[in-house]
């Protein structure tokens, strides 16, 4: 086999791809998908030795020799798992004595590394990416695709089908940790069966669905009336400011302004326009059905509903209503 080279880095893995090697690294802020990974290898290292030792090491508290005399081979040859938290806040002690024992490490041991991100080790994680060890990916998950993803991934684990607008509906419902998320999931295959939809997702989380400007702005600019008004109205009666709801529409209908016939790659687009390149890509894809004189229209719309908002109209709901629907349905009545 050819000799690796100073460069090159080891491809990163999926947590749901976590298998033991004497060295994992598991890297990302996401904890709910580092301790998926971190089970997963515990779980298989059980499956082979029922006898395994287990250990957990903080590498922020860390003193020097512990890894070393937690590694060391016992009297009846047992199997360990060294688990170690806090890899971005360790100690110098443990970077030292990491990096040392990347370099040769024990007979029948498995050191997971778990760093939540940051600059803080950096060198350590650089020798495991360039073929010391394995490394897993956790990262966030803040976008609702990638969070739809998650949520039908958990069910078809668990044997379920979900249709498009029950997903939504679900992550609309559990926005925060994803471990409640994973939980809902679980819950929900247990109330409504392995068929699933919006009315299963609706009377399962009635109550809890959390509403913001970007949630209705994300609905409205998707083209998606009637759940933009649902969405809208439920943020009204949560007691939540029409001018923030307008403000979160507003950004996103100047994005589809700005993006609106331009030409070139999202990385060039989102440095001439001052934008992410993911906010240039899903700028352009809500422009897609809309016409140059509606989106010129949509934005003389939304200075004329800021001045209703903020004295111009004693109905400020109703002119929201009705900048929301003008958006949802792209400019067409």
């Amino acid at each position: 086999m050819a000799a690796r080279g100073a460069n090159t880095k080891t491809p990163a893995i999926s947590w749901h791809e976590a298998h033991p090697a004497p060295v994992v690294l598991i890297s990302g802020p996401e904890n709910f998908l580092a301790d998926r990974a971190a089970q997963r290898i515990r779980a298989m290292l059980l499956a082979e030795r029922n006898d395994l030792e287990q250990h957990h090491l903080d590498a922020a508290s860390y003193t020097a020799g512990e890894l070393f005399t937690i590694a060391s081979p016992s009297l009846f040859a047992e199997p360990r798992l060294i688990r170690v938290s806090n890899v971005e806040r360790c100690s110098d002690a443990f970077l030292a004595d990491a990096r040392r024992y990347l370099t040769d490490p024990a007979d029948d041991a498995t050191l997971v590394l778990w760093h939540a991100g940051g600059q803080r080790g950096k060198a350590l994680l650089d020798l495991v990416r360039g073929g010391a060890g394995i490394e897993v990916s956790c990262p966030e998950m803040k976008k609702d695709q990638e969070r739809a993803a998650f949520a039908q991934a958990e069910l078809r684990s668990l044997g379920a089908q979900i249709t498009p607008g029950g997903v939504r509906q679900l992550i609309a419902a559990y926005t925060g940790d994803l471990g409640e998320l994973a939980g809902a999931c679980a819950q929900l295959v247990e109330v409504s069966g392995k068929q699933l939809n919006e009315d299963h997702v609706t009377r399962a989380t009635e109550g809890r669905v959390e509403t913001n400007g970007f949630k209705v702005a994300d609905a409205a600019t998707a083209g998606r009336p009637a759940e933009a008004l649902v969405l809208l109205r439920q943020a009204f009666a949560g007691g939540i400011d029409p001018i923030p709801l307008l403000a979160a529409l507003n950004m996103k209908v100047r994005g589809m302004a700005r993006v609106f016939g331009a030409r070139g790659s999202a990385g060039q687009l989102a440095k001439e326009l001052s934008m992410a390149p993911w906010q240039v890509e899903r700028a352009i894809k809500d422009t897609r059905g809309w016409r140059e004189e509606d989106l010129a229209r949509a934005i003389d719309l939304a200075a004329e509903t800021e001045w209703l908002l903020k004295g111009g109209s004693r109905d400020t709901q109703y002119a929201l209503e009705k900048y929301v629907l003008f958006v949802a349905r792209r400019g067409r009545s």
